[in-house]
């Protein structure tokens, strides 16, 4: 009998435990529901607080969104790149006829270049409208229908170094409630170039790089004032144009007397060494002699997008592999 009572209070503890352990566990999960419903709505209320916002763009121009827009039109390719990058993806119904990156935009429907679609654009009707300051320069009567209809219209200005390039990232970022992001591509960018240019300080022997970014026989380069000159400087080469301003036009002749030792192209000829090699007088050039002539994607060093700082890890492991690779 003592037995059986024993066995009995065994028992009857046994499902006690169970029935505590079960509303812990329930208490628990409540309490993890209960904080995962608070992190989302924080993360909503932080995206509803970012707006109203008012923005100084790149024309001067103060422009407040009222709310976070749901559809952006970007009528330049750098501008596109950046919005992609920035996660704004799913909200771009409209982009300029070259944009080309990421494959995505390639389905957006596209709405003109310098000259905008404005028809369509209208149609579309986005919360946004990313343009340059050519837009603003030569369209400004188009604009001001945008605006009229209730678009908000964001003028993105010509950049030509790298901080300029950040300051745009952050202004649509701002513009679009997307300002974490952009502060993570900034920082990331900073750092990639910061980590260039350290490692390019055991460069002992300076290399002397023409820039091709335009073939015979109207042979463009790239001197002070772009990217590209930036880009050379930042890992110790040295720009063979450097004494040249913006995008000039040089001779056969006066690139030969330059002798630079690396020949970087950005326009993808099929027969690219054969082209150059067979220049006449360029046989007894450096870069000609031994073999360092390159061709890099063109947009990563030219277009004022997230890819420069590809650009640069490109350009250093051409021109200094020994120390880049």
């Amino acid at each position: 009998m003592l037995k059986s009572f024993g066995f009995l209070c065994f028992i009857l503890f046994l499902m006690a435990a169970i029935l505590v352990g079960c509303g812990t566990t329930d208490s628990g999960n409540q309490q993890e529901n209960a904080e995962d419903n608070a992190a989302t709505t924080e993360t909503l209320n932080d995206s509803v607080a970012n707006f109203p916002v008012t923005i100084i763009d790149d024309a001067g121009r103060e422009v407040t969104i009222e709310e976070e827009p749901k559809s952006i039109v970007s009528i330049q390719a750098s501008i596109t790149e950046i919005s992609y990058a920035l996660g704004l993806g799913d909200k771009m119904v409209g982009v300029s006829d070259w944009c080309n990156y990421p494959e995505e935009a390639l389905s957006v429907d596209k709405v003109g270049g310098q000259d905008m679609n404005a028809e369509l654009i209208l149609t579309l009707l986005p919360d946004i409208v990313l343009v340059t300051d050519y837009h603003h320069r030569n369209h400004e009567g188009i604009l001001n229908q945008f605006e009229e209809v209730g678009m908000n219209v964001i003028v993105i200005g010509s950049k030509s170094n790298f901080d300029e390039v950040y300051d745009s990232i952050e202004l649509i970022g701002k513009s679009t409630g997307t300002s974490k992001n952009a502060e993570e591509i900034i920082t990331d960018m900073k750092q990639r170039h910061k980590e260039l240019k350290e490692k390019a300080k055991a460069v002992t022997d300076q290399k002397k790089v023409w820039v091709e970014v335009s073939p015979a026989p109207d042979i463009f380069t790239t001197g002070k004032g772009t990217f590209m000159h930036e880009m050379l400087e930042s890992i110790e080469a040295i720009n063979a144009a450097g004494d040249q301003e913006g995008w000039v036009m040089l001779t056969e002749e006066e690139i030969v007397q330059l002798n630079p030792d690396v020949i970087i192209t950005t326009y993808h000829l099929e027969n690219l060494q054969g082209e150059i090699t067979s220049r006449q007088g360029w046989a007894d050039v450096s870069a000609v002699k031994n073999g360092q002539i390159f061709d890099v994607e063109s947009d990563t060093v030219i277009r004022p997008g997230p890819r420069l700082i590809e650009g640069v890890e490109t350009l250093a492991k051409y021109i200094y592999p020994e120390i880049f690779e």
